[in-house]
């Protein structure tokens, strides 16, 4: 069976799901054949990487199959959580840091320390993969949120990108809402995001974290400060209305403003440079994110892009850490990879490959060069339950940018839910 035939998609994978019988659902064939299952989500650039990288590794171990077990990244926690609560986890599965605590926590993952080679990964990294002394993750890449810009499209505005080394959020919305009159609205000057990484990066400008211990850090007053950015944008047209950035929130890479080249800056994560250039088709650049005026810190940070993980309850617990060291630690995987999941975190891997990344990836490389010495260190695992904050930050902000919640409400009420949730 070809790699390619073995990728699922969400609408497969769900039907597929019906039919599946046993606790697990990989196995050995009657040959000796080992068959592992992935789980990961992404676009339709990851999946044709990630084809190719399993491939590869079938090619170097013929006695293990991989099925890659793909979906879009809205519903890939709610497929896994229904998988895991079914017994039905698969072998190997990709998860962010915001979701390790709460599946290492539950048993569900398998402790890495003695089956996967980290020796060339840097200490700080790989210690975000650690939960209560066990390394139950191994981090695939480092990045950072930052904002992307088309240039082009700044231009064709007649506007001016600020120094990114100065501006500050009121900056931002002023280039916003130029981009968006000097084009008559033909091109919109961002869109909106109510990523947690966000928050924590204007947060910790203001001092704050967005964690402390299992409660929310950041202060009703953040709150309301950081929905003023977004109800300043909406309100000079800087972003889209408010039907059409909850209409745009949940689209893929694609799909996006920057994406279609219908929006010249969106604030992403920079290991999607390579994917939003494919999609755009045109040169991007990143830039720091801006900053209050003032404010000691820009509040950026370096993080894993993702972990691999393998089940606590594999059947085929061997072949699974060793398809995630080949992952990891393979630089011919590197070169099929690149920085789809972040800069290798393995040092050697990244040397192999990097004369041979793209100019996105090369662009990456040297953003996140020149900005990391003004980077935080990369953060611990967030208390179990913060998987769920984007949705949390989404329906609130929403309630704010429609006008069905004042912020003050908002923020009380969103601290509230969110402090039962974590202490849960």
């Amino acid at each position: 069976m070809s790699s390619g035939k073995k990728i699922w998609s969400a609408a497969l994978l769900a039907t597929a799901m019906l039919t599946v019988t046993t606790a697990c659902g990989s196995g050995e064939s009657t040959d000796g054949t080992v068959t592992l299952r992935f789980a990961y989500w992404g676009s339709d650039a990851r999946r044709e990487m990630t084809e190719a990288a399993i491939a590869k590794f079938e090619a170097k171990n013929p006695t293990i199959e991989v099925e890659g077990e793909i979906s879009d990244f809205p519903s890939y926690y709610e497929r896994l959580a229904t998988q895991v609560a079914g017994r039905d986890a698969p072998d190997v599965m990709t998860l962010e840091i915001r979701a390790l605590r709460e599946y290492a926590e539950r048993g569900t993952l398998a402790d890495l320390a003695s089956k996967v080679s980290a020796a060339d990964i840097d200490a700080k990294i790989l210690a975000t993969g650690v939960v209560d002394g066990k390394q139950y993750a191994i981090p695939s890449g480092v990045n950072s949120f930052a904002l992307v810009v088309n240039p082009a499209l700044v231009k064709r505005a007649k506007a001016t990108l600020p120094d990114d080394s100065s501006w500050t959020w009121e900056d931002f919305v002023e280039l916003c809402s130029t981009v968006t009159a000097g084009t008559s609205g033909k091109i919109t000057g961002t869109q909106l995001s109510w990523n947690p990484a966000y928050l924590q990066i204007y947060a910790a400008q203001k001092g704050e974290q967005l964690y402390t211990g299992n409660k929310i850090g950041v202060s009703p007053q953040t709150l309301k400060d950081w929905w003023a950015i977004t109800q300043d944008l909406i309100k000079t047209k800087g972003s889209p209305t408010a039907d059409k950035s909850s209409e745009l929130y949940d689209a893929g890479i694609e799909q996006t403003l920057i994406g279609t080249n219908t929006g010249a800056t969106s604030m992403i994560w920079t290991n999607v440079l390579g994917a939003a250039v494919k999609a755009s088709g045109q040169e991007l650049e990143l830039v720091r994110m801006p900053k209050i005026e003032g404010a000691p810190t820009s509040g950026m940070f370096l993080q894993p892009a993702m972990f691999y993980t393998a089940s606590s309850r594999s059947e085929h617990a061997a072949e699974a850490a060793k398809f995630i060291d080949f992952m990891i630690n393979d630089a011919e995987a590197g070169q099929i990879i690149l920085s789809d999941r972040g800069l290798p975190a393995n040092a050697k891997v990244l040397s192999a490959v990097n004369a041979k990344l793209p100019d996105a990836d090369q662009k990456t490389l040297a953003f996140v060069n020149e900005v990391r010495g003004e980077l935080a260190d990369p953060p611990a695992a967030p208390p179990k339950g913060s998987s769920a904050m984007e949705g949390i930050l989404r329906r609130y902000s929403e309630e704010v940018i429609f006008n069905r919640m004042t912020p003050d409400e908002a923020a009380q009420k969103l601290i509230t839910e969110a402090n039962a949730l974590l202490a849960g």
